[in-house]
């Protein structure tokens, strides 16, 4: 009878209360070392996201310009938008355009774009001379946006 026993709990597999303890705590550490990284991924994603719309935002600017004399005069991110109807102005997308202003007499314009999460906003200025500058503002009111210099050629 002890040896019918002894086979039967020889067969039954399986793991113990500590293996598995100590999987759920391998686990668990895992965990905490790659959420916090996926969750800043996605705050740069937003940020890609107002990049790629100022950028857009330009070449509806150039194109407004091309089909107005080559002035920027009553500009309007509305008028932007009929050009490029992937522009968005609206709050509940990654990022929308919220400024398109022609500046320094309708030789130049400014398009601001705001990534909707971090709230940095993102400008490409151009002026008179055609010289194009980049520009990120963080809404602590820091200088420039993480990552980035708050002035630059590029982003």
């Amino acid at each position: 009878m002890l040896k019918s026993l002894r086979q039967r709990t020889g067969d039954e597999g399986g793991f113990t209360l500590i293996e598995l303890l100590v999987v759920i705590l391998i686990i668990g550490i895992l965990a905490a070392i790659a959420i916090p990284a996926f969750l800043s991924q996605k705050s740069k994603a937003y940020d890609s996201s107002a990049k790629t719309l100022a950028q857009t935002a330009q070449t509806a600017a150039e194109t407004y310009a091309t089909e107005n004399s080559g002035t920027y005069e009553n500009m309007t991110t509305a008028k932007l938008q009929a050009i490029e109807p992937s522009i968005n102005t609206t709050s509940t997308s990654e990022a929308k355009l919220i400024a398109a202003t022609p500046i320094e007499t309708n030789e130049g314009y400014e398009v601001t774009a705001e990534a909707q999460t971090t709230k940095d906003k993102y400008t490409i200025k151009r002026k008179k001379g055609g010289e194009l500058e980049h520009t990120c503002k963080a809404p602590t009111g820091g200088t420039g946006c993480p990552g980035h210099a708050e002035t630059s050629s590029t982003w």
